[in-house]
Parts: structure tokens; C-alpha cells; sequence
């Protein structure tokens, strides 16, 4: 499917910045040299800056234009609602470890539609909050197809443009239907560490999965929040 005008600048300017063209903290070119550049108008560099802002790719400065954030920008496992930007809710991120394959436990296997003995990616994630403490453990399962045909998911760098968008763009295919389960238990030892639990803590376990236009599986999350912190919030018409 051809991208729009100003879909093809966003992707033109976020390879760039991936690239190291233009490295966190630099400002990205003026909006009127982009419209001179792709001969496009104003209004259509700016859909393009949305589409960057909204992915948490570069944020506003007053003034001066559009700059390259110097922390990637992830939202938490599950509440994926159609239309929100991924800065929505979103927090800064760190990578734990580097992407592998690995056989994923029974339970997000059954969420991929795996059968016995079939590997997935495995990414993950750590979220911090505001004063760098971390907020949530965050493992992300892909299967093995998407991950064939989306090869930076294996890389440890973050994706600027966000996993979903970069799976879309390489494989055509995006979530249409997500199912968020939430349950609680106490935090695993591997997951106390990166959280920094002292003691045996209870946590809100969130296992996201998001299924294409087919109805086949993009990728599962299962994302854990101490107690303390996890905190969810329904406003609805009564």
C-alpha cells in the first residue's frame, strides 16, 4: 500500500535519525527547508511531525522546531486503544538484555497459536518512572514469521518508530483486535531484580496479545507492575 506524502516524509526523516543522521538531542531540519525539499507545503511537514511526535520519535522545542528525544519512549503492556499515540501513557524505557529466540513459556505460547517446541523472539523492556526508578518488567514474544520478515527486532537498539509500526510497514500486517488479561501473583525472582523488590511483593500482571486482520497473532506482552504502583483508571457513560 503506498504511504501518503506525508507518511513517506515521517519514514524518509525517522531512517535518518536511525542511521545517526541526526543523533539524539539535535534538531531535525526546518519545516520550510522540508517543504522545499519535497516540494510538499507547510501544512504537510506538519502531519509529518505529528506522526514523529506521536511515535515519541522528536518533541516540539519553542522556538526552534522539532529535536530528537534522548530517551526512547515505550507505554506499557496492554490498553492499546485504537487512534491513541504510543506517547500516550508512555514512559521512558531501557533495553534488558539482547532480543533471542528462545521457547516461550506454555501460557504465551497458547497466546501465539504456537504449537510444542516452537521458538519466539523475545524482547525486553524495563519502564521507568520520571526519577529513573523502574515501574514495570515488560517481555515481548513475537513469532518467528514476523520476526523473519522484521529483522531490526532482533537488533538491541530501540525502534524509534515503535515495533507495531515498523512490523506493519515490513510485513502489512496490524493488530486489529487486542485482548488484555490481568491477573496477580507475586514477582518471580528474575522480575524482583529489575525491579528492585527487596521483599516478596505481590504484582499486577498484564498479557497483552494482538491479533492482525486475519485474526493470527502480531505479538504477546506481558508486562508486571509492583502493587504499589499499578493503578488502572475506566471513565464510561452510566
Amino acid at each position: 500500500m503506498a504511504l501518503l506524502k506525508y507518511e513517506e516524509i515521517a519514514a524518509s526523516l525517522n531512517s535518518r535519525i536511525e542511521k545517526g543522521e541526526f543523533p539524539p538531542g539535535e534538531l531535525l531540519p526546518s519545516g520550510r527547508d522540508l517543504a522545499e525539499q519535497w516540494q510538499v507545503s507547510r501544512a504537510t511537514v506538519i502531519k509529518a511531525m505529528d506522526v514523529l511526535r506521536n511515535d515519541g520519535v522528536v518533541e516540539a522545542k519553542q522556538g526552534a522546531g522539532f529535536m530528537v528525544v534522548e530517551t526512547p519512549v515505550g507505554r506499557p503492556a496492554g490498553n492499546r486503544r485504537p487512534g491513541a499515540p504510543r506517547t500516550t501513557g508512555g514512559m521512558p524505557f531501557t533495553r534488558v538484555g539482547a532480543p533471542e529466540r528462545v521457547l516461550p513459556p506454555p501460557h504465551v505460547a497458547a497466546a501465539l497459536d504456537l504449537g510444542e517446541a516452537m521458538e519466539a523472539l523475545r524482547r525486553v523492556r524495563l519502564m521507568k518512572q520520571s526519577d529513573g526508578t523502574p515501574h514495570s518488567y515488560i517481555e515481548a514474544w513475537f513469532p518467528a514469521e514476523i520476526a523473519d520478515a522484521a529483522p531490526r527486532l532482533e537488533q538491541h537498539a530501540p525502534i524509534t518508530e515503535g515495533t507495531t509500526r515498523y512490523v506493519q510497514r515490513r510485513t502489512g500486517r496490524h493488530p486489529v483486535e487486542g485482548t488484555d488479561v490481568t491477573t496477580v501473583r507475586m514477582a518471580t525472582e528474575i522480575e524482583s531484580h529489575h525491579l528492585l523488590l527487596t521483599e516478596p511483593t505481590p504484582v499486577a500482571v498484564v498479557l497483552h496479545t494482538a491479533r492482525d486482520q486475519e485474526g493470527r497473532p502480531l505479538v504477546c506482552e506481558e508486562g508486571v507492575t509492583p502493587g504499589p504502583l499499578w493503578e488502572q483508571v475506566e471513565t464510561y457513560p452510566m
